[in-house]
């Protein structure tokens, strides 16, 4: 079994993740095709298993022009939904309070100790694709670091108020997040 379809409360990570992105015009998985529901864009990072970085890229390279924001969800967050709102609110109010320079380049969830949660977060296309260049031409995106990625990004901070940040690594996140998933 693969990592998204591992079940939190009956519910595979993957139908989570899809429900999280519900609102989106578009969606892509970045994953084996199995996994996803029927009709659903997907694709692999090249070369598989590249990290979550060349998952972007792979990502953005098959949503193809035309988002102008992009969320980006791993798929071992199974409480993801219950802050999309919160970052979407969080980057429009910076766009409103910030619009001579054009406001922030995305919105991240900050987990209780303060560590932001990068693969939570909503990001605007240009910006994304810019710093996707930027890691490109300095060495490529395989196996680059996420936080390497959003160098330099101006990024608006949504503390995790709610413990949406609880992902799935080990089996004790799974345990823990079992417990959780009701308040989801």
């Amino acid at each position: 079994m693969s990592k998204p379809e591992v079940l939190v409360a009956g519910r595979r990570l993957i139908d989570r993740t899809l429900e999280a992105a519900g609102g989106a015009r578009r969606v892509v998985v970045v994953g084996p095709s199995a996994v996803a529901p029927p009709g659903a864009i997907t694709t692999l990072e090249i070369p598989p298993d590249g990290g979550p970085v060349a998952g972007i890229a792979a990502g953005l390279a098959a949503l193809g022009p035309g988002s102008a924001h992009v969320l980006v969800l791993a798929c071992d967050v199974p409480r993801a939904a219950g802050a999309v709102d919160s970052l979407f609110g969080a980057l429009a109010a910076d766009a409103e309070s910030d619009a001579a320079v054009g406001g922030a380049d995305g919105a991240v969830l900050v987990d209780a100790q303060g560590r932001r949660q990068p693969l939570v977060g909503i990001y605007r296309r240009a910006s994304l694709d810019v710093a996707l260049d930027v890691l490109a031409s300095g060495g490529g995106v395989r196996n680059a670091s996420v936080r390497r990625l959003l160098d330099g990004l101006t990024l608006v901070d949504v503390p995790d108020i709610g413990g949406y940040a609880v992902d799935v690594d080990t089996w004790e996140d799974l345990v823990r997040a079992e417990s959780l998933a009701d308040d989801a």
